[in-house]
């Protein structure tokens, strides 16, 4: 996927406007009173912000015009749901949306399809094996494996045999009643993930609108890794009260994101 070319979907990226805070405040008060050009300004004045979640998607052999219309819809979202009275910056906002737009189009457009419920069994298997692998130091044979789940040997063969081809990243795991988790949050790099890019803004806005004291007490305690007596030593109150601080910060955190 070429991600630097100058042209993408007939935009010349290479002339997009750098919009101000100020010029995208005053454009969003024009847009709530339904001035439409105002919106098209403010869109086209933040397509740097879906090229930008582009390079991120890179080396995943996706047209680059596909995915750049895609990153639009998001930044599209973003805007019809973006409110500026919680005081957050827009790109801050519509940056995980983009995101979550594209990680979509990718997940839905996969073209290589295992059934899901073959494809469960099949991740549940490798989870056995991992686990006995770690108990018992060799590797357990697929009747083992079959044994601990509670299936017939061939289920776990064919299971097996069905994900021995190509992936996708984005094929989901597993399902466990809420959001999937899928193969790329299985083998990929811990320390420089979009998710974690994503979630440490939105997590330092949150900390940033904490009291002063509230904000030592999250930093020590999350950051630094001390205990709760640690803290009360270090701040000069009872370790009852960093307990009532620390639930009260994270309830204002949780409330913020």
């Amino acid at each position: 996927m070429i991600i630097n070319k100058v042209e993408i979907c007939g935009v010349n990226t290479s002339k997009l406007p750098n919009l101000t805070e100020k010029k995208k405040q005053e454009l969003f008060e024009k847009i709530q009173k339904g001035d439409r050009l105002a919106r098209e300004e403010f869109i086209y004045g933040n397509l740097r912000l879906v090229l930008s979640v582009l390079q991120k998607f890179n080396n995943r052999g996706e047209c680059a015009d596909d995915l750049f219309q895609i990153g639009c819809i998001g930044l599209i979202k973003a805007l019809d749901n973006f409110d500026t009275s919680h005081g957050v910056k827009f790109s801050t906002y519509a940056v995980p949306m983009i995101i979550g737009e594209i990680r979509r189009y990718l997940r839905d457009n996969n073209s290589l399809r295992v059934s899901r419920s073959l494809r469960d069994v099949a991740y549940k298997a490798l989870a056995v094996k991992e686990r006995l692998i770690s108990e018992n130091g060799k590797e357990p044979s697929n009747v083992e494996i079959a044994k601990e789940l509670k299936l017939n040997v061939e289920e776990v063969d064919m299971a097996l045999d069905a994900i021995m081809d190509p992936v996708s990243l984005n094929e989901p795991v597993y399902h466990d009643g809420g959001d999937a988790v899928y193969v790329m949050d299985q083998v990929r790099d811990e320390k420089n993930t979009d998710e974690k890019w994503t979630d440490n803004i939105s997590i330092s806005e949150a900390i940033k609108r904490l009291p002063h004291r509230e904000q030592n007490i999250i930093k020590l305690r999350f950051f630094n890794g001390k205990t709760q007596m640690e803290i009360a030593d270090e701040i000069g109150i009872s370790q009852a009260q960093v307990s009532r601080l620390e639930k009260n910060a994270i309830s204002h955190m949780k409330k913020y994101l």
